[in-house]
C-alpha cells in the first residue's frame, strides 16, 4: 500500500550503478597488490559522487565471488539490489526503501486503487510489524484484523526484523487463496491466528450520509479520486439540510499530500497553513496553504481519529484543530509524519525516500508522536462484535452542542 508521499517523480542515478552487463567484466585493484576480475560487472564509476571510496565494497564483492560456496552462478543483479537495500537499511528509516522492478510495479498498481490481496495497510512501529489499518469492506476487515495488531508470523515465517516490503510480498496473493497471520493485540494474553481469503481489493474513497441534521463523512483514503469525490460530497452537503459535520478519518492510512491539502481547503480560509514540511536542512521549510473555497467553513465540525489514522489523515486533522480549534475525538493517531518521494530508476526499479518531516500549523511534530484526541473514547472488540460505535456516538453528541 501507500502512505504520505508526493506525486512528483524524477529520474536519478543511484550511487551503486545499476548498469549491469552479464557478458563482460571489469578489472579493479580495490587497494590490493593484484588486479582482480569482478565477473559480470561494469559501470562501477558511473554516477559515483566525488570523494566516495568504494574500494571496501568491491573487496567484499571479490571475496564473495571467489569464496562463496555455491554450485549456481551468482546472481549479480540480485547482489546489486541487495547492496542498495542494505545501504538504505543503515538509515534506520522504515519508509526509505528500494523496490526492484517487480515490487515497483506492484506499488504503482496499488495506487490505481485495485489489486489482489487482503486489504490492509502495514508499517513498522517500535521495530515491530504492525497493522496501521484494515481497509473498509476488505477481507482483512471482515476477518477481524484491527488497527494496532502486531503481526508476529505470516504463515510459518516469523516477522522479527522483516521489512514492510517483504511482509507485503508474503501477504499479497491471487484472489481465492488464503494467508494465515499470527497476531497479538493489546489486552490479549497470547497470540491468535487469523486466516484471510484474498480477494480483488477495490479501495473506496469516501461515503457520506445525513444522521439527523449532521452530515457524517467517512473518508477512507486520500487517493486522487478522493479529491473529486469530496468536492461532489461537499456540494451535496451544502444543498442538504445538514447543520454540522462529523469528519471520520479513523483507519484512514493516508495517501497523497496534495489531496489532504485540497480537502482542508473546504474547511479553512484560503491561505491558512495546512502543514509545514521540514526538509533535509531543518532550517529549510515548505509551507502548504489552503487554496479552496472554504465552502464548509461555516459548519460546526468535529473529527474522528484512532490508531489507524495516519499520514495525510493526521495532516488534515491537525490542520483543522490548529486553525479552527476543531475537536478531535477517539484515540491517539498512528504518528506517521514524514514525506516520501518516489524516484524512478533506469531499470524500472525505484526508491521511496523520506525527504521531509511534517509539522502541524502550530509546529507540533507528527512523526512517532501522532495526535492526541481532545476527547478520548475507546472502541473495544466487544463494541465491534455488537456493531456498536461509542466514538461516533460521542462525536454526534458533541457536534450537536457546538
Amino acid at each position: 500500500m501507500f502512505s504520505g508521499f508526493q506525486k512528483n517523480t524524477v529520474f536519478i542515478v543511484v550511487i551503486v550503478s545499476l548498469v549491469i552487463s552479464f557478458s563482460s567484466g571489469f578489472y579493479i585493484g580495490a587497494g590490493q597488490s593484484r588486479t582482480v576480475y569482478l565477473e559480470g560487472v561494469m559501470g562501477t564509476e558511473l554516477g559515483k559522487p566525488e570523494g566516495v571510496d568504494f574500494s571496501l565494497f568491491w573487496d567484499a564483492w571479490r571475496v564473495v565471488q571467489e569464496k562463496f560456496a555455491t554450485k549456481e552462478p551468482l546472481n549479480v543483479q540480485s547482489m546489486v539490489y541487495g547492496a542498495i537495500s542494505g545501504m538504505l537499511g543503515s538509515l534506520e528509516d522504515p519508509y526509505t526503501i528500494f523496490m526492484n522492478p517487480e515490487d515497483s510495479k506492484k506499488f504503482f498498481d496499488d495506487l490505481e486503487g485495485s489489486f489482489e490481496g487482503v486489504g490492509m495497510e502495514i508499517g513498522i512501529r517500535n521495530k515491530a510489524l504492525q497493522v496501521i489499518s484494515p481497509l473498509e469492506g476488505t477481507p482483512a476487515k471482515r476477518a477481524g484484523v484491527r488497527a494496532g495488531d502486531r503481526i508476529i508470523k505470516i504463515g510459518d515465517v516469523v516477522t522479527d526484523g522483516m521489512s514492510v516490503e517483504k511482509a507485503v510480498s508474503l501477504i499479497r496473493g491471487p484472489k481465492g487463496t488464503s494467508v494465515t497471520l499470527t497476531v497479538f493485540r493489546e489486552g490479549w494474553e497470547e497470540t491468535k491466528e487469523i486466516s484471510i481469503v484474498r480477494d480483488v481489493i477495490i479501495i473506496p474513497s469516501l461515503e457520506w450520509e445525513l444522521k439527523g441534521d449532521v452530515a457524517y463523512i467517512k473518508l477512507f483514503q486520500f487517493s486522487e479520486k478522493a479529491g473529486r469525490d469530496f468536492r461532489k460530497a461537499s456540494q451535496e452537503i451544502i444543498a442538504s439540510a445538514a447543520k454540522s459535520i462529523v469528519l471520520d478519518v479513523r483507519n484512514n492510512p493516508g495517501g497523497f499530500l496534495d489531496i489532504s491539502v485540497d480537502i482542508a481547503g473546504w474547511f479553512l480560509e484560503r491561505g491558512s497553513v495546512v502543514v509545514t514540511e521540514e526538509l533535509k536542512d531543518a532550517a529549510e521549510q515548505r509551507v502548504h496553504e489552503a487554496r479552496g473555497t472554504a465552502g464548509l467553513i461555516s459548519y460546526p465540525t468535529v473529527v474522528l481519529i484512532n490508531e489507524g489514522s495516519a499520514s495525510a489523515s493526521e495532516i488534515l486533522a491537525g490542520a483543522l484543530r490548529d486553525n479552527r480549534g476543531i475537536l478531535l475525538i477517539g484515540a491517539q493517531s498512528f504518528g506517521k509524519g514524514s514525506v516520501q518521494e518516489i524516484q524512478n530508476l533506469r531499470d524500472n526499479s525505484s526508491l521511496k525516500v523520506t525527504v521531509a518531516k511534517w509539522l502541524t500549523p502550530k509546529g507540533s511534530v507528527i512523526q512517532d508522536v501522532g495526535l492526541k484526541p481532545d476527547i478520548e473514547v475507546e472502541n473495544t472488540s466487544e463494541d465491534e462484535d455488537k456493531d456498536l460505535d461509542p466514538q461516533l456516538d460521542k462525536a454526534l453528541e458533541v457536534v450537536k452542542d457546538l
